[in-house]
């Protein structure tokens, strides 16, 4: 079984206490930039794009003074009561191989309670379970119809391990897969380290290996849009959600907030990617990029001129640019638990399959209540809101 590897930029010494202070963008953008692979949800732009929740950046320090861990804290204001949800998208981004947790966690939690929270949510780093693609294949042929039902290829001993502690410690899963996370907890990548662009397209199934062919004999045209597109990428999104029966509730301004916040932070960290036949837009997806991670965000295609397979054409160009910039795990990000082949859900996965890449399922994310009663309150109006 295959173990992450996660280095701390400046490890910190085991055993000595840690510090949690307050830390201003600069200093949290710099700590982020030092990292290999921190989340996009954890960079301090983010709080720019979460209308309704207002953003803290903190950092951790050893007794040398040396910044050792960072965290974006999303606060979400209860009505007419000076209380407040915490919520930590992705991150904290620190050393979770650490045996003594606690040196981590303990000055966070102090500092929320401080702060008014009643209620910290979170989204360790580290993976828990992976299945290769052939894997997950057999499993439906077999007439398997959930991910838990399948034995998996790779147990992550640092996430397993960390997922013991969290709870021994008072730390509650918040979902596990059926909605409840609000960042999805199964992700599709595709690995690229040390593979050529011809192994990658060789790897693929014959069903994508003969839609990138017909994308290409077709003269689908890809190219990378700006602001000034967004509104035709958001009209195909509307367009694929009435086809395929979802709605994410995004607006129009949410993405063009989104690409203007994040690319004025960092350029080039959201982009567009359009394609054209005989010069009609047919598909838009979008990417995110921080580091050496990469991510597909959002697909939206027309339901007219899909035989041209643009969507095939638009993934194999955001792969190649990656792969360019030596990316060494393309992520296809959210995909469903259920392999059930005749359940709409599996549609996704299927078609990411193809591109020969692995399901991944990380921790999720994790609650801890500063306040009983109101948290078990919290709880139950969410329930309501479902």
């Amino acid at each position: 079984m295959a173990t992450l590897l996660r280095t701390p930029s400046a490890p910190p010494i085991p055993g000595r206490s840690l510090v949690l202070a307050p830390i201003d963008r600069r200093e949290h953008f710099a700590y982020l930039r030092s990292r290999p692979d921190p989340a996009f949800l954890q960079y301090p732009a983010w709080a720019e794009v979460k209308t309704g929740w207002r953003g803290e950046s903190v950092g951790w320090f050893d007794t040398n003074g040396t910044q050792v861990g960072a965290a974006l804290v999303l606060y979400r204001k209860v009505p007419k009561l000076p209380l407040w949800f915490a919520y930590l998208p992705e991150g904290p981004v620190i050393d979770w191989d650490d045996h003594d947790i606690d040196r981590w966690l303990d000055p966070l939690l102090a500092h929320l309670r401080a702060q008014g929270v009643f209620t910290v949510r979170m989204g360790p780093a580290p993976a828990h379970r992976r299945w290769y693609g052939e894997t997950v294949k057999d499993a439906v042929k077999r007439g398997l119809t959930h991910l838990d039902q399948v034995t998996p290829d790779e147990i992550d001993p640092v996430g397993a391990t960390l997922a013991n502690r969290l709870h021994t410690r008072g730390w509650r899963a918040a979902g596990s897969g059926g909605g409840d996370d609000a960042q999805p907890r199964y992700v599709f990548h595709l690995p690229m380290q040390g593979r050529g662009l011809d192994d990658i397209r060789a790897g693929m199934n014959q069903e994508w290996r003969r839609g990138l062919a017909k994308a290409e004999k077709s003269g689908v045209e890809t190219t990378v849009g700006g602001p000034a597109d967004l509104p035709q990428f958001f009209d195909l999104l509307r367009v694929t959600e009435a086809r395929n029966g979802f709605r994410l509730g995004r607006t129009l301004e949410y993405y063009s907030r989104q690409y203007r916040v994040l690319n004025t932070e960092e350029p080039g960290r959201m982009r567009l990617y359009l394609a054209r036949h005989q010069g009609r837009l047919l598909a838009a997806h979008t990417m995110l990029s921080v580091g050496n991670r990469v991510w597909y965000q959002t697909g939206a295609s027309a339901d007219q001129g899909r035989e041209v397979r643009p969507s095939h054409a638009l993934q194999w160009r955001m792969i190649r640019d990656a792969h360019a910039r030596g990316i060494p795990i393309y992520d296809m990000r959210m995909v469903s638990p259920v392999i059930d082949a005749d359940d709409r859900r599996f549609g996704v996965l299927r078609w990411k399959l193809g591109t020969g890449g692995h399901v991944v399922e990380n921790m999720g994310e994790w609650e801890y209540a500063l306040n009983g009663p109101l948290h078990r309150a919290f709880q139950l109006y969410l329930a309501r809101g479902r």
